[in-house]
């Protein structure tokens, strides 16, 4: 492929509009808060390369002028960022052997059968012979050739995918806390949880919701709170008023909604699948009439009960990912959405990536929802931007909706 590419992108669409035919939506960092934990790989990726492993050693990843770049783009382009800007970082007695225990893990316990199989070709590239035998691998190592940059990031992409995925399956086996406190320190954060609002947006624009939504009033203005650092502009009087109305709209009016990620499916399906155990949760907790409980329970239950389209990198073999426009076309078309109806469908994303991808795909309504580490992205290609997240849309602008 050319280094870049050009095509237009849609016309902003700055005014509500009077209609919703579909909603489209990014995983990490608008509906999940998974992102930290990439970062941490990508960030574990270059300690694992230098030996720079404690924080005396190297500060890690900057908050300015490396987030930007590793968040909401392909991995392949994050991996890329990093090996060009930490290479002189490196500690070249170290990063075969990094290489061979991520490549090895990867071969005989990883769960994916796509990475499975690229982690095999790399060993193949390297000399090293990939023969298993008693579910290990042999590693004579017979490359003596220097590390070019491509050798590199295959390198960096393998200790960043082992790293990932290995926490992935501590969390789906139920470790969780002892992740959490083996990363961040304490054992009671949550690694994998909805973004504020996500339970009552897909709810409501699903139309499955009808009066009861005001039961939602107080935690969405708790939520709008949390996400901005502002209060909302208004009593729970209004707040209720407001959910009213948009309840009755999708009620006559529902959503098709599609969750669109440049992760592969081996890992938006453990990501998604925690979440939705957490909204199942929210559900339990809510003052809910028994028979909208157990029907959201339901609903809730899976996310393809919820969502009419899963869109993966998996799904355009990792190539092209954002900031192309694919992945978000892909969608649409799986959601049955003619280029003559762009103009009535609605995307949210958190990245400069993720925005430019929404808009070049025909959706000129693309709200950005940034979150702390892409606060500092150029989000200039959304229609809004919207600090307080999914809680934001709904209080303060009705989901860009013109209604009476």
């Amino acid at each position: 492929h050319p280094e870049y590419e050009l095509y237009p992108l849609a016309e902003k669409i700055t005014e509500p509009v009077t209609n919703l035919a579909a909603a489209v939506m990014d995983m990490d960092g608008t509906t999940t808060t998974t992102e930290e934990l990439c970062i941490h790989s990508l960030e574990f990726m270059i300690r694992k390369m230098s030996g720079l492993l404690t924080v005396e050693q190297w500060n890690g990843l900057d908050h300015i002028n490396d987030y930007p770049n590793i968040i909401g783009n392909s991995t392949t382009k994050h991996v890329e960022f990093l090996i060009e800007k930490y290479q002189s970082k490196f500690n070249y007695d170290l990063i075969i052997n990094e290489f061979i225990k991520s490549a090895s893990w990867t071969v005989n316990k990883g769960k994916d059968e796509q990475r499975r199989k690229e982690s095999l070709a790399d060993l193949k590239h390297f000399g090293l012979n990939p023969k298993i035998s008693n579910n290990k691998l042999d590693n004579g190592f017979s490359h003596t050739k220097e590390l070019s940059k491509t050798d590199l990031v295959k390198i960096g992409i393998n200790i960043y995918y082992a790293r990932y995925h290995q926490i992935l399956e501590e969390i789906k086996k139920g470790n969780g806390n002892e992740v959490s406190l083996e990363i961040f320190g304490e054992s009671s954060k949550q690694l994998i949880s909805p973004m504020p609002g996500v339970l009552i947006f897909l709810s409501l624009i699903k139309g499955w919701l009808d009066d009861e939504v005001t039961k939602f009033s107080k935690d969405l203005i708790e939520d709008y709170k949390i996400k901005s650092g502002k209060v909302f502009n208004g009593d729970i009087d209004l707040a209720d008023k407001k959910l009213l109305k948009l309840s009755s709209y999708f009620k006559s009016n529902p959503v098709k909604v599609g969750v669109v990620t440049s992760s592969i499916f081996y890992e938006a399906d453990i990501v998604m699948t925690e979440v939705f155990n957490s909204l199942s949760t929210q559900i339990d907790k809510l003052d809910l009439s028994k028979d909208k409980r157990e029907f959201l329970k339901e609903k809730f239950a899976h996310y393809n009960n919820v969502y009419d389209s899963v869109v993966t990198a998996s799904d355009s073999s990792e190539i092209r990912l954002k900031p192309h426009r694919d992945l978000y076309s892909v969608a649409l078309h799986q959601l049955g959405v003619g280029k003559n109806n762009f103009d009535k469908v609605i995307g949210f994303e958190d990245s400069e990536s993720g925005t430019g991808a929404i808009r070049a795909a025909g959706i000129g309504l693309c709200i950005a929802v940034p979150f702390a580490q892409t606060s500092g992205h150029n989000l200039q290609a959304a229609s809004f931007i919207c600090n307080g997240g999914l809680p934001e849309t709904i209080l303060d602008k009705n989901i860009f909706l013109q209604i009476d």
